[in-house]
C-alpha cells in the first residue's frame, strides 16, 4: 500500500503537494504507536513475549488476507484502512520483539544482537521495496493512475505475496522458544483513560537518564529520517531536476544499505559488550553528512552521501537500542520499549508537522535540509558533552584492538543503575582500559598517587575522573569512593594494590571495605581478567610473552561475577575472583589446540634450539626431535590399531619421543608404572585396552637386573623396543622426515604424518598412585593437560634461560605434565635423568646443564640432603625448587635451605587434577612502592593456579566453611579430569557440580587462610578416631620424629580397630626404637596422650611407591598381618 501511494503521488502530484501528502500518510502510520503506547507496553510485560509475537503474526495474516481481498474488490480506502491497522499491529509487535531480544541473548550479547536485528530488518525493508517496485512498475505500465479502484484491482495478485510473508512470519514466530512467563499485573481502564498510565510509563523511562537520553537520540534520528523521506523527493526535483521516482527512491535506499553495514559493524564491535563510543562517532558523522547534503549536485553524490548517512546511523542506532534494553528492568522492559516507541513517534509526528507547515508556507527544500543539519549538529555536540569518555575510550580501544581482542563474560551481572564497586585482579598496566571497555557504564578508577601525579598523565587521568590514593592520604579517597557509590556511579579498585609479578592473585588489601561500608547503597561486583599476563604490559618474562603470542591478536577475557553486598569481606570477594578465574580460563582453553598440535607449533618456532638432553649423552634439537616423532608416529600407527598405546620408559629422550609420537598418531598414551606389582600392571593394561607397549631393550635389561620381568607380568601384550624400530628407518625415509620437519608448515605435517584428535578427546590415561588402595584409571583430555601446562608456566614465569630437570617418572602425573609436557610445549630445554632416587646423578645433570627449575618430591629431595657427594655448588644454578606429590616435611625444607641456600616451594594437586592445583612461588618486591607481593607462605601449599579455585567445605553437606576452619578440600578448575576410566559411578562420587562448576573431592582435610593460601592437615582416610577424638596419623609420624630428634627416621602410622577405644594407633618403624623410650619422649614433648602409638612394629623398610610416596595400602597390610 505504501509503495502504491508513492508511485501514484509521484505521477499525479509534485512539489509542496507531494510533500504534504507524504507527510500525512507517514503520520497516519506513526499514529498507532502513539495511541497504543500504554496497552502495547502492558501486553509486552504481562504475557510471554514470544506469545505476543505469535498473536501479532496471526493478526498480520488476517490483515494481509483482508488487504488482498479488498484489492480484488477494488476497495482502495478499505485496503488503506487495513494498512493503518497493520501499523497498529506493529505497535504491539515492536516492544515484544525488542524485549524478547534481551531475554533471548542476555545482557552480554545485546550489542551484537541489536546489530543483527537492525541489519536484518533494514535488509528486509529494502528487499521489499525493490521487489514491489519492480512488480508495481511492471503491472502499472501504461495505465491510467487516476482511478484508485482500477489500480488496486490491477495489483491484486501482489497481495498474495503479502499473505505469504505474513505466514512466514507466523511460522518463524512459532519457532521462538518461551524464555519468560510474563509478569502478573492488571490493567485498569480508568487509569488508562485518565492518562495516569501514560504518566507512569513515561516516568519509567524518564527516571533513568541513560534510557531517556537514548530515547531522545533515537527519536531525533528517526524524526530527521522521516523528514528526509517526505521532503527529499521534492528537493531532488528542485535542485537536481530529477523526476524519475525510481532514481529518487534509489538514492534514499542507499541510506538503508548504509544502515545495514553500519549495524553489522556496530554489532561486530559490540559482540561481547555495548560499545557506547560508537554513539558520538555516529552523531558527529550524521551531522556532517546532513551539512553536506544541500550542496551536492549529482545523483551519485547524493547516493554516496546517503550511504554514509545510513552507515553512521547504524553505528548510532545499535548501541542506543542496546542501552535501553540493558538499563530497563526485567519487569518493566515492555513498558520502557513502548515508551521508546511513543516518544519516537511523537517526535516524528512533530517533525512531520513542521514539514507540512513548511510546505504550506512555500518554504523550499534547501532550508529544511539545513534545519535538519543544525538539529543534528546540536544533538552531536550534546552527545559529545554527555559521552566524552566513551569517545576517547573507543579511540583508545580501537588502538588496543589492533593487538587485543576482548571477550566479556557475565555482563548480565552488571547492574544497569546504582552504585557498583568493581574489585578484581591486577596484572598489567592496561587493566583499566580493558575493564572500561568491558563495562557498558562509565567507570571511575582508584589509582596510586605516585602514578597519578606524573605531569604527562595527570590531565588524561583527570579527564577520566581517576581517584588518587596513597598511604598517607587514603581517607579522602575512601570518602570519595563512598560518595560516588551513593551517587550511583561505577568505581573500580584493584585491591591487590600493585601489579602481579607472578600472574597469581596476591593479598587483597582491606581499604575497599572502608569505602564499601561507608556507602549507603550499591553492590560489589567481582571481576577477573585473563590474557594480559604474558603481554608486554605485564611483568611476565620476555620468554612467556613470546609463548603467549598466538597470532597477531591476543585474546583477553573479562569475566564479571554475581553481585555481592557491600558488607562482603576481602576473603569472600577474593574467593569470588578465584572462581571467576576458572570461568574465564574455561572459555580460554576452548581455543587451545591438542597437545600434539601445540607442541608442533612450538617445535616449528624453535627448530634449531635445544629441546631434550639425556644424561646418557643424547642431545636433541627441536628439528631432530620432530624428525624422530614423525618417523615413530608412522610406526606406532601401523603397529597398534587400538586407541590406546602403552609406554614403558623412564624420563628420557626416548620417553619424550614415544609420548609425542603416540599423540601425533592420534593415540591415547598410557605410561605404565614399572614399579607396580604384576597384578596392578595387568589390571591397568586390561582397563585401558592396551595391546601394544612401546619400550626400550636397554630399559628392559635394567628392570630385569632389578628382578622385574615385564614379559611375564604382561601376557598377551606385545612389547616393541624402540631400538629395532629405529634401525628399520632407512636413510631416505629419515631424510624425507627431516626435510618435511624443516620445510613444511605445521598444518601440512599433521595432515601427512599425523591423525586428527579433538581437544576434548582423552590424551592420557594415568593410574592413581594406589597409596591407599587399588589404582584407578584417570582420563585426562588434551584440554586438561594443555590448561595445566599453561597454568604452571604462567606462575613459574618461564624465562629464556630456563632449563627443567626431568627425572620424575612418566607414569606419574607430576612427571608427565610438569617436567615433560610443560618444557616441550613451552620451548624450554628438558634435561632427562631416568632415576629420581639417584641424587648424585641428578645433581651432576643440574650442574652440567645449568638447570634452573627442579620439580621433585619431599622423599627425593631428602636424598640430596643426605648424600655428602651432592655439593651445594652443584645446585647453584637453580632458581626454583618445587616439591609436590606428597606433603613437604618441615625438616626437609629446613635442611635443604641450610645446605643449598635454596627455598623449597611446596605445591599441591592430584592425578585427578592433571596434577598441579596450587604452588608457592617466590615473593616479589615492587621497587616503586617497596611493597612485597607474598607468593609463598611456609607450611601451606600456596595459592591456587590461575584458572583454579579451592573450596573448603563440610564433608557431609558440602557447605563452604570460613577461613581457618578445617574441612574437605575441593578443587575446581579447567584441569579437573574427564573422569575415571570405565567407572562413571566413581566419577560421580569424586566430582560434584556446585554453582555451575565441577569440583574434585580430594579426600584431604585442610583449611584456607584469609589470603587464600591452603594448608593440608592430612587425608581424611589417615585419621584415627580414639575416644571420640580425631587424631591425624601424619601428625603422629611428625611428632615421633621430633620427639626422637631423628628427622630422617622412616615411620608409618596405621589405625586399627580397638575394642575399648574404637581404634588404636600402630607405628611401623624401619629401625630399632625402644617403645617405652619413645612414649616417654613424646609425652615429655607435650604430645597429646591419644597421639602416642599403642604398639610399635619393627620392619626392614617402609613400603614405597614409584613416586617416592609411602604405600599406605602395603603399610596397612603389614600392620594387619602383624
Amino acid at each position: 500500500m505504501l509503495l502504491l501511494r508513492h508511485h501514484s503521488e509521484a505521477a499525479l502530484y509534485d512539489g509542496d503537494t507531494q510533500v504534504l501528502l507524504t507527510a500525512i500518510v507517514n503520520a497516519l502510520i506513526l499514529l498507532p504507536f502513539v495511541l497504543l503506547f500504554t496497552p502495547s507496553g502492558f501486553i509486552a510485560d504481562r504475557f510471554p513475549k514470544n506469545r505476543v509475537m505469535r498473536a501479532s503474526a496471526w493478526l498480520a495474516v488476517a490483515l494481509t488476507l483482508c488487504i488482498t481481498a479488498f484489492y480484488y474488490l477494488g476497495w482502495f480506502w478499505a485496503a488503506f484502512a487495513m494498512t493503518f491497522l497493520l501499523a497498529a499491529q506493529s505497535a504491539f509487535y515492536s516492544p515484544a520483539k525488542y524485549g524478547y531480544i534481551k531475554e533471548l541473548v542476555g545482557k552480554e550479547a545485546l550489542g551484537s544482537a541489536n546489530g543483527w536485528a537492525q541489519a536484518t530488518t533494514t535488509t528486509a525493508i529494502l528487499a521489499g521495496i525493490f521487489f514491489f517496485s519492480v512488480l508495481f512498475e511492471a503491472r502499472l505500465t501504461e495505465m491510467d493512475l487516476g482511478d484508485p479502484s482500477a489500480i488496486t484491482q490491477r495489483i491484486a495478485p501482489l497481495g498474495w505475496v503479502l499473505v505469504v510473508c505474513s505466514l512466514l512470519e507466523l511460522a518463524l514466530a512459532y519457532r521462538l522458544p518461551q524464555v519468560s512467563q510474563g509478569n502478573a499485573m492488571g490493567f485498569r481502564w480508568g487509569r488508562y483513560v485518565s492518562g495516569r498510565y501514560l504518566k507512569e510509563n513515561l516516568g519509567a523511562a524518564w527516571g533513568n537518564q541513560v534510557i531517556w537520553l537514548s530515547i531522545v537520540g533515537l527519536s531525533i534520528f528517526w524524526a530527521i529520517s522521516q523528514v528526509i523521506l517526505a521532503a527529499f523527493p521534492a528537493f531532488a526535483k528542485d535542485t537536481l531536476g530529477e523526476t524519475n521516482t525510481v532514481v529518487i527512491q534509489g538514492m534514499l535506499a542507499c541510506s538503508g544499505v548504509g544502515i545495514i553495514f553500519g549495524s553489522y559493524l556496530a554489532g561486530r564491535v559490540s559482540r561481547s559488550h555495548i560499545e557506547t563510543g560508537l554513539i558520538p562517532i555516529g552523531a558527529i558523522g550524521i551531522a556532517l553528512s546532513l551539512f553536506v547534503l544541500p550542496g551536492l549536485g549529482s545523483a551519485w553524490a547524493h547516493a554516496f552521501n546517503f550511504l554514509a548517512l545510513g552507515f553512521l546511523g547504524g553505528l548510532f542506532l545499535v548501541p542506543l537500542n542496546a542501552l535501553i534494553q540493558f538499563n530497563a528492568g526485567e519487569n518493566g522492559l515492555g513498558r520502557v520499549l513502548a515508551a521508546n516507541n511513543f516518544v519516537q513517534n511523537v517526535v516524528m509526528l512533530g517533525f512531520l508537522g513542521l514539514t507540512v507547515l513548511a510546505a504550506f508556507s512555500q518554504i523550499s527544500g534547501w532550508p529544511v535540509m539545513v534545519f535538519l543539519a543544525i538539529v543534528a549538529l546540536i544533538g552531536a555536540l550534546y552527545t559529545l558533552y554527555q559521552l566524552p569518555q566513551s569517545l576517547v575510550r573507543f579511540i583508545v580501544a580501537r588502538l588496543i584492538a589492533t593487538r587485543y581482542r576482548l571477550t566479556v563474560m557475565g555482563l548480565e551481572n552488571m547492574p544497569a543503575q546504582g552504585g557498583v564497586l568493581l574489585l578484581g585482579n591486577h596484572v598489567s598496566w592496561i587493566d583499566w582500559a580493558m575493564v572500561q571497555m568491558a563495562s557498558p557504564r562509565p567507570v571511575r578508577f582508584v589509582m596510586e598517587r605516585w602514578i597519578y601525579e606524573r605531569w604527562y598523565l595527570r590531565w588524561f587521568l583527570d579527564f577520566f575522573g581517576v581517584i588518587p590514593i596513597s598511604r598517607g592520604r587514603s581517607r579522602e579517597a575512601i570518602n570519595t569512593v563512598a560518595r560516588l557509590l551513593d551517587a550511583g556511579e561505577v568505581v573500580c579498585i584493584f585491591p591487590e594494590g600493585t601489579l602481579s609479578k607472578t600472574g597469581q592473585l596476591s593479598e587483597f588489601k582491606r581499604g575497599f571495605e572502608l569505602s564499601a561500608r561507608a556507602a549507603k547503597a550499591g553492590v560489589i561486583l567481582p571481576f577477573y581478567q585473563r590474557g594480559l599476563w604474558g603481554s608486554r604490559f605485564s611483568y611476565a618474562s620476555a620468554k612467556l610473552q613470546a609463548n603467549r603470542k598466538d597470532g597477531r591478536v591476543r585474546e583477553i577475557i573479562v569475566a564479571f561475577g554475581a553481585p555481592l553486598p557491600l558488607e562482603a569481606s576481602a576473603e569472600r570477594v577474593k574467593q569470588a575472583v578465584f572462581e571467576l578465574s576458572v570461568t574465564s580460563w574455561k572459555s580460554y582453553v576452548e581455543s587451545l589446540p591438542t597437545l600434539s598440535g601445540a607442541w608442533l607449533r612450538s617445535a616449528k618456532r624453535n627448530l634449531g634450539k635445544l629441546a631434550v638432553i639425556d644424561s646418557i649423552g643424547t642431545t636433541l634439537t627441536n628439528r631432530r626431535l620432530l624428525t624422530a616423532v614423525l618417523l615413530f608416529a608412522g610406526k606406532i600407527r601401523r603397529l597398534a590399531p587400538e586407541p590406546a598405546v602403552g609406554i614403558l620408559l623412564p624420563a628420557s629422550s626416548a620417553g619424550a619421543i614415544a609420548n609425542l609420537a603416540a599423540l601425533f598418531a592420534g593415540k591415547i598414551v598410557v605410561n605404565l608404572n614399572y614399579t607396580a606389582s604384576a597384578e596392578a600392571l595387568r589390571a591397568g593394561v586390561t582397563q585401558a585396552g592396551v595391546r601394544h607397549v612401546i619400550t626400550a631393550d636397554r630399559f628392559l635389561r635394567k628392570l630385569e637386573q632389578r628382578g622385574i620381568d615385564l614379559q611375564a607380568a604382561l601376557p598377551g601384550v606385545s612389547l616393541h623396543a624402540m631400538e629395532p624400530m629405529r634401525a628399520e628407518f632407512g636413510r631416505l625415509s629419515t631424510l624425507f622426515a627431516l626435510g618435511a620437519a624443516t620445510l613444511l608448515p605445521a598444518a601440512l605435517l599433521t595432515r601427512l604424518f599425523g591423525r586428527p584428535s579433538r581437544p576434548d578427546d582423552t590424551a592420557a590415561i594415568l593410574f592413581s598412585s594406589g597409596s591407599e588402595g587399588q589404582p584407578k584409571g584417570i582420563e585426562l583430555t588434551h584440554r586438561n593437560i594443555m590448561a595445566n601446562v599453561r597454568q604452571i608456566s604462567d606462575v613459574l614465569n618461564t624465562r629464556a634461560d630456563d632449563v627443567v630437570l626431568s627425572n620424575l617418572p612418566l607414569f606419574h602425573a607430576f612427571g608427565l605434565t610438569a617436567t615433560t609436557f610443560m618444557p616441550l610445549l613451552e620451548g624450554v630445554p628438558a634435561v632427562c635423568h631416568p632415576d629420581p632416587t639417584d641424587a648424585v646423578g641428578s645433581a651432576k645433570a643440574i650442574a652440567r646443564h645449568r638447570v634452573t627449575v627442579l620439580c621433585s618430591t619431599s622423599t627425593f629431595l631428602r636424598l640430596y640432603i643426605r648424600n655428602r657427594r651432592v655439593h651445594p655448588l652443584m645446585l647453584e644454578s637453580l632458581r626454583i625448587v618445587v616439591a609436590g606429590a606428597e606433603r613437604l616435611s618441615t625438616d626437609v625444607r629446613d635442611a635443604f635451605a641450610l645446605k643449598f641456600h635454596k627455598d623449597i616451594l611446596e605445591g599441591y594437586g592430584a592425578t585427578e587434577t592433571t596434577p598441579v592445583a596450587s604452588v608457592n612461588v617466590p615473593d616479589a618486591l615492587e621497587t616503586q612502592t617497596w611493597k612485597i607481593q607474598s607468593g609463598s607462605r611456609p607450611g601451606t601449599v600456596g595459592l591456587p593456579l590461575p584458572g583454579t579455585s579451592f573450596r573448603v567445605v563440610d564433608p557431609a553437606t558440602l557447605e563452604p566453611l570460613s577461613p581457618g576452619e578445617d574441612g574437605l578440600v575441593l578443587i575446581g578448575g579447567v584441569q579437573v579430569m574427564k573422569g575415571y576410566l570405565n567407572a562413571p559411578d566413581k566419577t560421580a562420587d569424586a566430582v560434584v557440580e556446585l554453582d555451575g562448576m565441577r569440583w574434585y573431592k580430594t579426600g584431604d582435610k585442610g583449611h584456607l587462610d584469609a589470603d587464600g593460601f591452603l594448608t593440608i592437615v592430612d587425608r581424611y582416610s589417615r585419621f584415627a578416631k580414639l575416644g571420640g577424638e580425631m587424631v591425624s596419623l601424619g601428625a603422629v609420624e611428625e611428632q615421633v620424629r621430633r620427639a626422637l630428634g631423628r628427622p630422617d627416621l622412616e615411620v608409618a602410622a596405621v589405625n586399627l580397630p580397638d575394642a575399648r577405644k574404637g581404634e588404636r594407633i600402630l607405628l611401623l618403624v624401619a629401625d630399632e626404637v625402644d617403645a617405652d623410650s619413645l612414649r616417654k619422649a613424646m609425652l615429655d614433648a607435650g604430645t597429646n596422650p591419644l597421639s602416642v602409638p599403642s604398639e610399635i612394629l619393627r620392619v626392614d623398610a617402609i613400603p614405597k611407591l614409584g613416586s617416592g610416596k609411602t604405600d599406605f595400602g602395603a603399610v596397612r597390610r603389614l600392620a594387619e598381618a602383624a
